[in-house]
């Protein structure tokens, strides 16, 4: 049997899946022993139910697993790729300039909106391209 497993939060609230891995064992009533590779060796193996989303066997689905790189904390880099596009948002008596940024292995739908300035200071290299 095997399973995929819940790691870390995309966005605010959107949970990332990796995964699938081989379930090794029941572990109580609502737990289970995952087979974790070896890059994944500092984090617990065993889950609760709610951590994990059943594998549907297709023979003909193909798997494209990407390795995460992970920090020595356990979470992975965000990086942004490229600015899509630009707007401005206006509050009251305030102009919030905007840019929309497409993040590495994920798809143009899943870009986010975020303050340019911010961006500026953290990304100054995405700018030369836009």
């Amino acid at each position: 049997m095997k399973g995929v497993m819940r790691f870390g939060k995309k966005g605010k609230l959107s949970p990332k899946f990796i995964g699938p891995f081989k379930i090794l064992e029941r572990v109580g009533t609502i737990a289970y022993r995952v087979a974790l590779p070896p890059n994944l060796a500092g984090v617990h193996n065993v889950f609760h139910v709610s951590m994990l989303r059943k594998y549907m066997l297709n023979p003909s689905h193909v798997l494209n697993y990407e390795q995460l790189q992970l920090t020595p904390n356990l979470s992975f880099e965000k990086r942004p790729t490229r600015i899509l596009e630009r707007q401005e948002r206006r509050l009251q008596n305030k102009v919030i300039h905007m840019v929309k940024v497409k993040w590495l292995k994920h798809s143009e739908e899943k870009a986010t909106w975020e303050t340019e300035t911010e961006m500026k200071s953290h990304y100054p290299e995405l700018f030369g391209m836009f």
